[in-house]
């Protein structure tokens, strides 16, 4: 009560920083604080607005129901990683923060309903540490920032995690694009030598090849640079100005070139033709993903082009993407039915995806390859292919994320992304904890000679799955997933016997069919 009365003086004032204000004047009062007029306040009020962005949604969005009171808490214990020293506990109701058992500030919690408050309460208690703990006064506002959510976000899942600005600018580079002219290169003796050169880019245009070496990024020499510090020269904002300095083999002198930087996405799909076999390789799932399967599958089964008799959809290692473009890349292939549903606490993390494609294959068979490195993205679009028969799946068991993450961007340009819905396949079990299981398991297989063995073993009486019966059981003890998953345990298959098993099956129809009825039949005794 002592607390509420006293705001009463700062009337007029947001909410947020005159929490802030109340209890830096309490806790600076406390008897053993340092006055170090050097140390900079913890950028308030811009810290309050960036914690209380990020703890509102925390509250809000979380897949399960979050107090603001154990995200607060958690996030103060974790500046105990920047100073060890530092420690929070609870007595008789009051907040207690100690620096090295020695009592430095105490204070009555905020409601468990206002974020503002709990944000203002977090930045001041930080500021009182900041006051005792060289540690923490040393520490940057970013390290700060990442030492509190990482601390909120710890004891929720795996998957909800704080970025920092850089590391954040980095993801959505992946995600979205970036301004650049779309190279890549390698350091080869400190040189920077391209390797690749993206065509329809900035780069191709200009004619940079393969092999050119580069000395020079605008006026700047770039040698003892390392990769980052040069990739963030060459990248930058859409329609500026670059000048490169390349040293060609076949060149008599160095000569320059002058290129605009573009809006670049990441390639994340390659196809080619072998054995007579449309070979997909999908690599991440970005904002092109679907559209530039849409290119290649179109462009595979052209009326001029030479007749594949097959697709195989290579998913192995694919760590997933966004969610949009999974979706797009199942519907490609499927005419009609469920692909996916979400299912969270958040009222927009609801959602039903049917399929409205008219199958870009043209009913070629399909086989789909995916290993213990296939997650998220890449698990929607394997489940949904498998359970509306439309494609076998070989290989191990996938990763088994099988939730969705929502990204918050931060007033600093941080973000956190945030565990809030979990994916529901056709069949009706969650992808989650459980992943995907193949009716053609390859775990623990590596001889190419072995490739006909293994799929009599797994499409005959042998197979120690029987198959996938376990997919309309949506709810799964844990002794039960690791049985299923333990059949064909997770590992990463980048060999050749994978593919080799694929192509048979597209070869030869009869045991390509004899897969599909194989998880087809199972699947309709279980319902």
């Amino acid at each position: 009560m002592a607390m509420m009365s006293e705001m009463a003086h700062f009337r007029g004032l947001k909410p947020v920083f005159v929490v802030a204000m109340v209890l830096l004047l309490s806790a600076c009062a406390l008897p053993g604080a340092r006055d170090d007029t050097n140390a900079q306040p913890f950028a308030e009020p811009a810290a309050a607005e960036v914690i209380s962005v990020g703890f509102d949604n925390i509250a809000d969005k979380y897949i399960e129901p979050v107090t603001l009171a154990r995200v607060g808490l958690e996030g103060l214990r974790g500046l105990g990683v920047i100073d060890a020293g530092l420690t929070l506990k609870q007595d008789n109701g009051m907040l207690v923060m100690l620096e090295n058992d020695v009592e430095i500030a105490r204070m009555r919690p905020p409601v468990d309903t206002d974020s503002r408050a709990w944000a203002a309460a977090v930045v001041a208690l930080t500021e009182t540490a900041r006051a005792h703990s060289a540690d923490i006064r040393a520490a940057s506002a970013e390290r700060i920032y990442e030492a509190i959510f990482d601390g909120a976000l710890s004891d929720l899942d795996i998957f909800s995690r704080y970025a920092g600005q850089e590391e954040a600018t980095r993801n959505r580079a992946k995600r979205d694009g970036f301004g650049g002219i779309g190279i890549r290169f390698r350091l080869e003796e400190g040189i920077a030598v391209i390797t690749k050169v993206i065509v329809g880019t900035p780069a191709a245009n200009s004619g940079l090849a393969i092999g050119d070496r580069i000395i020079r990024v605008d006026e700047m020499d770039i040698s003892g640079l390392v990769s980052a510090e040069i990739t963030n020269l060459i990248r930058g904002p859409v329609h500026t100005p670059l000048r490169l300095t390349i040293d060609r083999p076949d060149a008599v002198q160095p000569f320059t070139i002058e290129v605009a930087r573009a809006h670049i996405v990441p390639e994340s799909v390659t196809a080619k033709v072998e054995d007579g076999i449309g070979i997909i390789r999908i690599s991440t799932f970005n904002q092109d993903t679907g559209e530039t399967l849409e290119r290649k599958l179109r462009s595979l089964t052209a009326p001029g082009a030479r007749p594949i008799i097959g697709l195989v959809i290579d998913l192995r290692g694919n760590p997933g993407g966004l969610l949009r473009q999974s979706i797009k890349v199942a519907d490609l292939l499927l005419t009609q039915g469920e692909i996916l549903r979400t299912v969270g606490r958040h009222p927009d993390s609801l959602h039903h995806y049917e399929a409205a494609g008219s199958d870009l294959a043209v009913g070629l068979p399909i086989v789909v390859m995916i290993d213990g490195r296939s997650a998220s993205a890449a698990e929607i679009v394997a489940a949904a292919l498998q359970d509306r028969d439309r494609a076998v799946v070989i290989g191990t068991s996938s990763y088994g994320k099988g939730s969705v993450q929502t990204v918050i961007r931060l007033p600093n340009d941080g973000e956190i992304t945030l565990t809030w819905s979990k994916f529901v396949t056709p069949s009706g079990y969650y992808l989650h904890g459980m992943g995907v299981v193949p009716t053609v398991c390859t775990s623990g297989k590596q001889r190419l000679e072995d490739a006909d063995q293994i799929i009599e073993a797994a499409l005959g009486d042998s197979q120690p799955l029987g198959t996938v019966n376990w997919r309309q059981r949506a709810y799964l003890k844990d002794e039960d997933r690791a049985r299923l998953r333990g059949n064909c345990p997770s590992e990463r298959r980048p060999g050749r016997l994978d593919l080799k098993i694929a192509k048979r099956l597209i070869l030869n129809d009869r045991l390509h069919v004899r897969a599909l009825r194989l998880t087809t039949t199972t699947a309709e005794a279980t319902h």
